[in-house]
């Protein structure tokens, strides 16, 4: 069983191609997290919050990825950090093409 980690977060920006560019090391580094399949990045310069959706392997990828996502963040200023962990059902995710081999 796959796990879903969905974390968001207000913030000031940058947003768009800024960000892009302001994260990339950041974004490399995510990929040597344990057990992160992928992450999309979320983004919303309108009502100024951020965040992303991540697929772990197992649930304590997810928690422990949670945690020290949350230190990183606070260490950044941002205080309302908001993470939710959710079981993937792939048998239903995967009539709808979800991405989660």
């Amino acid at each position: 069983m796959k796990y879903l980690l969905q974390v968001d977060f207000t913030m000031d920006g940058p947003f768009g191609e800024e960000m892009s560019m302001a994260f990339v090391d950041l974004a490399k580094s995510i990929n040597e997290e344990p057990g992160m399949i992928w992450k999309i990045w979320t983004e919303s310069a309108a009502t100024k919050e951020s965040g992303g959706i991540y697929l772990f392997e197992t649930k304590t990828d997810a928690e422990k990825y949670l945690v020290m996502h949350s230190e990183r963040l606070t260490s950044f200023g941002i205080t309302d950090i908001r993470g939710k962990i959710f079981e993937v059902n792939e048998v239903l995710s995967t009539i709808n093409n979800a991405p989660i081999k």
